[in-house]
C-alpha cells in the first residue's frame, strides 16, 4: 500500500489511511430519487473507454498521478469454528501464502462473508458465519484495506452484529462498503488516496437471504446488488467525490463458472455509469475476466481464505486492475490455490504481463 493522504475518520497505522467519505447530498439523489439505468451497450464493445477519471467535470486530485496496483479477491472467511486451522496456526497463516502481495500494492478489497463481531443472535438458516475480531489485526498488516460485507452472510448474526462489524474494522484500519446502519450508509463508497489518485469503492449484494437484509431509509442492512438503477446512481454520486471508482459485488449461482446475462447487463451498467473496475463473488468457482469499454471485470473469484473442500472450490485467483497515469486501466487474474484450509497461495505470477 502506497501513501496517502491523510484522513482523520480511520488510520491504518503505519501505512496509509482510509477513509469513508460521506457524499451526501449526492447520495440523497442516489437513494432517494435513482437515475434511470443507461442501455448497457454490446458485448466486446471496443469504443473508447469512459472512467470518474476522464468524466469528472473538474479534476478532483491535483498532485501528479502514478501507476497504481489494485487487487480484489473473493470470499474470506475467518471463522476459526469453520476453519479451525485459523485457530490452530494463528490468523496469520490466512495471508502467509501470498508473499505481500497486498503490502506491495496500492489497494486491496475483499469480500469479507461474516460479520465481523461478537454480538447478535443467529439468524435461522443453513450456514451461519461469525469472523472473529481478533483476526483483523493480521489481515490489516497482511495489506487489507477494504471489505465488502453486502454479501449472504453478515447478517447470520442480525443488525446488531452487522453494525457492530462496522466499527470493528474501521478500529481495526480497514475500511468496510455495502452495509450500513440505513440505504444512504450502505451505498457510501470508501474513498482512499493513492498516488495523486482519489479512489472510490462501492460494495453491493445481490445475493438476499430475506428482504429485510436490505438497507432501508430507517433500516441497517446491505445495498442491493439487484437494483440496477440504485447501483448506477450510487456510482455517479461516487464519481463526482473520486477520479476512479472500483464495484465489489457479491451476485451469481452458486457453482456457476459463467457469469449470467443479468450481472452482464448490470456490469456493463456500472461501466457505462463511470464505474473503471468491478471485482465479483459468490459462486465459489472462479470465473473468467473480460474488459468492456476498456475497462476490466472480474465476473467471479471464487473462495480466497476457505476451506478446501474440493479441487475445483480451491482453485482461485486475485484479480489484478493496473491503472496508468493516462487513466488506462488493464487487468489480469492472478492464479491462485487454496493448498490447506484457510491458506490460499500464488501459484504463478506476481503481477500482470507487462
Amino acid at each position: 500500500m502506497s501513501a496517502g493522504g491523510v484522513r482523520p475518520l480511520l488510520h491504518l497505522g503505519r501505512l496509509a489511511p482510509v477513509a469513508v467519505v460521506t457524499i451526501a447530498l449526492a447520495l440523497v439523489a442516489a437513494c432517494g430519487a435513482p437515475a434511470a439505468q443507461p442501455p448497457p451497450g454490446p458485448a466486446g464493445a471496443s469504443d473508447e473507454p469512459t472512467s470518474s477519471a476522464t468524466a469528472s467535470p473538474a479534476a478532483l486530485s491535483a498532485s501528479p498521478r502514478g501507476t497504481l496496483v489494485v487487487h480484489g479477491t473473493g470470499d474470506v472467511n475467518l471463522d476459526p469454528s469453520y476453519i479451525p486451522a485459523l485457530r490452530t496456526r494463528g490468523y496469520e497463516h490466512a495471508w502467509t501464502g501470498l508473499g505481500g502481495l497486498f503490502t506491495d500494492d496500492d489497494l486491496t478489497v475483499v469480500n469479507m462473508e461474516c460479520p465481523v463481531s461478537d454480538r447478535g443472535t443467529i439468524v435461522p438458516k443453513e450456514f451461519n458465519f461469525r469472523c472473529d475480531p481478533a483476526a483483523l489485526p493480521a489481515a490489516q498488516a497482511a495489506g487489507v484495506d477494504v471489505a465488502n460485507l453486502a454479501n449472504n452472510h453478515s447478517g447470520d448474526f442480525g443488525p446488531d452484529a452487522l453494525l457492530d462489524s462496522l466499527g470493528r474494522l474501521r478500529s481495526a484500519g480497514i475500511a468496510p462498503v455495502g452495509v450500513g446502519e440505513n440505504l444512504r450508509a450502505a451505498s457510501t463508497p470508501a474513498v482512499v488516496e493513492r498516488d495523486g489518485w482519489r479512489i472510490a469503492v462501492l460494495g453491493f449484494g445481490g445475493v438476499v437471504p430475506a428482504a429485510d437484509w436490505l438497507a432501508g431509509p430507517s433500516r441497517p442492512g446491505m445495498a442491493s446488488g439487484d437494483d440496477t438503477a440504485a447501483m448506477v446512481a450510487a456510482v455517479r454520486a461516487a464519481g463526482e467525490v473520486a477520479d476512479l471508482v472500483f464495484v465489489t459485488v457479491h451476485w451469481g449461482v452458486e457453482l456457476d463458472t459463467r457469469p449470467r446475462a443479468d450481472d452482464v447487463a448490470r456490469a456493463h451498467a456500472l461501466i457505462d455509469a463511470g464505474a473503471d473496475g468491478v471485482f465479483g463473488h459468490h459462486s465459489h468457482r472462479l470465473q473468467p475476466l473480460d474488459s468492456y469499454r476498456g475497462r476490466p471485470i472480474a465476473w467471479g473469484l471464487g473462495n480466497f481464505v476457505w476451506p478446501s473442500l474440493s479441487e475445483a472450490g480451491s482453485r482461485s485467483a486475485v484479480a489484478e486492475f493496473v491503472v496508468t497515469p493516462d487513466g488506462a486501466v488493464t487487468g489480469c487474474l492472478l492464479p491462485v490455490r487454496i493448498t490447506s484450509p484457510g491458506h490460499p497461495e500464488l501459484v504463478g505470477a506476481r503481477s500482470c504481463p507487462a
